[in-house]
């Protein structure tokens, strides 16, 4: 089965909760903090391989979860990191973030190595809360607890021709012919249910060849399997147009040659603009003769016309001296151009203030979450560790110039408490 297009979620670890310890051995009745930070959570990379030719392996799992780091410990012991996840793809898959559409990442090369997603911060053990005033800190911070992110893979094939044609115009007895790819061949339409790929050797060169399936009158709009597999030709430099010239079927072939150019045009500008060259098979069939006159009569200006034999090879080589040279002319196939989504890291300063429907003041946003880790109700060090980031951050200031006054709530996470100036 060949899948290119699938919805999965990833999810960087967690970091590790900071120990709240204190110095224990024999002598030392009142030793010091001594509580170490836990570990940042793994990371997420996807990783490009050549190896692989389909998204197969994320139609049946759908869930891609990195390590969590592990709390600290006493003796100023860090927390050991969370092991990062490598998520290996076929090369051309670009991935995107479902909500939002925008492209995160690009792997185009065999090896490509990128970021998504940073695992959450370990957090700090109560040694690192240690003050001028606050000598035995009975509080730590807990671990940054990372959210799941859901992302779309889209496979978009990487070669550097591209055979388009009707279904059953020889497509892929052409590609048996010049590569070593073997494709599937039966005298029916839709033989070919996923794009294949053939190396061609030429002269003291090579270059990718690439069957497109599917293709019929409607494929930009969904019909036939072109709606699944236009997205494939984008990657190309070229095309081969492949025209079933003796009409045997009972299509005209100059219909034919029309018709799918205008749903090239329909899907994608670029893609319809893409150099073609003509390729008219089944020459040896009877009618053939005639209809090649018309067609080269009718397009032969505006496109190199080969006509050829996929079955007995006529024509062929000249076909492909003619794409060779043509491939030197065109530029590679380059990544996408595209502004890069980034999955950002919350400003831990930053703080909004509402009012809910008793009129008390809600302090929400990123450094409410870090309060949330940082503070223990029951201890005296801990809330007073509160009260001093809420003057430094501006919190304070903010609910003065909301019009904040004495005996006012305030809601800053679990904690509620009655403002007094």
């Amino acid at each position: 089965m060949f899948v290119d297009k699938e919805s999965i979620i990833i999810k960087a670890g967690n970091g590790g909760d900071g120990a709240t310890s204190f110095i224990h051995y024999k002598g030392v009745t009142n030793g010091g903090p001594d509580g170490g930070d836990g570990g940042d959570g793994g990371d997420i990379y996807f990783v490009g391989d050549k190896r692989k030719s389909s998204l197969i392996d994320f139609y049946y799992k759908k869930k891609y979860f990195a390590g969590n780091g592990t709390k600290g410990g006493p003796k100023k012991c860090y927390g050991k990191k969370g092991e990062d996840l490598e998520i290996f793809v076929p090369l051309g898959t670009v991935i995107k973030d479902r909500s939002t559409g925008k492209i995160v990442c690009d792997i185009f090369y065999d090896g490509e190595k990128k970021l998504v997603l940073e695992g959450g911060k370990g957090g700090k053990g109560n040694v690192k809360f240690c003050t001028s005033t606050r000598h035995a800190p009975h509080f730590s911070q807990k671990g940054v607890m990372t959210e799941p992110v859901r992302l779309t893979l889209e496979l978009k094939t990487i070669a550097d021709v591209g055979l388009l044609g009707f279904p059953s115009v020889g497509k892929s007895t052409l590609l048996s012919k010049i590569s070593g790819a073997k494709p599937k061949i039966a005298a029916y339409h839709f033989t070919t249910l996923s794009p294949n790929l053939g190396v061609v050797n030429h002269y003291d060169d090579n270059f990718v060849v690439a069957d497109i399936p599917g293709l019929i009158e409607g494929a930009s709009e969904g019909a036939g399997l072109g709606h699944e597999f236009l997205r494939h030709i984008e990657r190309t430099r070229m095309l081969v147009h492949i025209v079933d010239i003796s009409g045997m079927e009972g299509r005209d072939p100059i219909e034919d040659f029309n018709k799918l150019n205008a749903e090239l045009k329909a899907y994608d500008e670029e893609v319809a603009n893409l150099l073609q060259i003509v390729a008219l098979n089944k020459t040896d069939m009877y009618g053939a003769e005639e209809n090649c006159k018309k067609f080269i009569k009718k397009f032969g200006k505006k496109y190199k016309i080969f006509p050829i034999s996929a079955i007995s090879g006529e024509g062929i080589e000249a076909l492909l001296d003619e794409v060779y040279q043509t491939l030197k002319t065109l530029p590679p196939v380059k990544p996408i151009e595209y502004e890069e989504f980034v999955y950002e890291k919350k400003d831990e300063n930053s703080f909004e203030i509402e009012r809910d429907e008793d009129g008390a003041y809600v302090v929400i946003g990123p450094l409410v979450d870090l309060l949330t880790r940082n503070v223990v109700l029951n201890d005296m060090d801990s809330l007073s560790y509160m009260q001093k980031t809420l003057r430094d951050k501006g919190v304070f200031k903010a609910l003065k110039n909301m019009g904040v006054k004495d005996g006012d709530t305030v809601v800053i996470g679990e904690v509620e408490f009655d403002y007094l100036d």
